[in-house]
């Protein structure tokens, strides 16, 4: 595991193809394959500290701020999936200097299926948490949907001013999905989900809410079942329990179709059924222990 100094990564910046990407390195390439990391929705790149830390060391990892969240750039909306994932792509085209394995947690499951089929010579293999892979049918059903604005979409109405992470961790401790997270996790993801306020009066969301709305959004707004059968790669789609969804906010269950990793030409659908869509924050350990023994295979 790591320990120390490892757990403290190198912070970059990287020029995208439409504004900065910052991104972070923990050790150093080598003849073995790096490992990518893609957070989720409303997240940041130092979401996977905990799994890091769990990992054997040795290993080359970056993780990306994706657009709009963490230190990188804020678009006007996130509703255009394709470009947040071409940004990782060409990040992984710019900065990886062999073959990677890519595993992504919601959205970011999506990207890393991107970035396979992209990359198809470079990608050695997919671990996809709780992937935000609907059915087709769901897919035309938010199609002939109306087209809300952010500001429709209970997200955009998140508490966005913060003292400090302190005053954001003891906020959210006690509150669902919060509570079901490993304690540090949450602590990462406060310490490093902060901006200093505009104005210089406390401190904002580094995902702000109306952005974050829009990336819900934009879940139906393009149909991505046709990346899957175009990637070589084997891919593990991993879920959590099943169960019927109170709403587009409740994650207490997966929102993944159970019938995703069939559509992969070798993909493999394993279940956690004691776990919420937030299986890395809620066992970053066992998260780590599955990454470690793709990677050996």
């Amino acid at each position: 595991m790591l320990s120390g100094d490892a757990m403290t990564p190198a912070e970059h910046r990287f020029a995208g193809p439409e504004g900065e990407i910052c991104w972070f390195e923990w050790g150093a390439p080598s003849e073995a394959p790096s490992l990518l990391l893609v957070h989720a929705t409303g997240f940041h790149a130092r979401c996977w500290d905990r799994v890091i830390a769990a990992l054997p060391p040795g290993l080359h990892i970056i993780a990306p701020d994706l657009r709009g969240h963490g230190r990188s750039f804020w678009p006007e909306t996130l509703g255009d999936w394709d470009a947040i994932a071409f940004d990782v792509v060409a990040l992984a085209r710019a900065v990886l200097p062999g073959r990677f394995f890519a595993a992504g947690h919601s959205m970011g499951g999506v990207v890393a299926t991107h970035l396979a089929a992209e990359l198809p010579d470079r990608v050695t293999g997919l671990l996809l948490i709780d992937p935000v892979f609907l059915s087709a049918e769901q897919y035309a059903q938010l199609a002939a949907g109306p087209r809300l604005e952010p500001g429709a979409h209970p997200v955009s109405r998140r508490r966005n001013q913060w003292d400090d992470a302190a005053q954001m961790t003891a906020h959210f401790a006690g509150r669902t999905p919060f509570a079901s997270w490993q304690r540090d996790v949450l602590d990462d993801y406060c310490e490093h989900g902060l901006r200093a306020a505009p104005d210089g009066t406390g401190h904002v969301l580094a995902c702000p809410p109306a952005l974050e709305a829009s990336a819900y959004l934009g879940t139906g707004r393009r149909n991505p079942l046709d990346l899957p059968p175009s990637v070589t790669c084997p891919a593990t789609v991993l879920r959590g329990r099943n169960g019927d969804r109170a709403g587009p906010g409740d994650f207490s269950v997966s929102p993944t179709w159970p019938s995703v990793a069939g559509l992969f030409a070798d993909g493999r659908d394993l279940q956690w059924n004691e776990h919420s869509h937030f299986i890395p924050m809620e066992d970053p350990g066992r998260t780590a222990a599955l990454i470690a023994a793709m990677l050996d295979q």
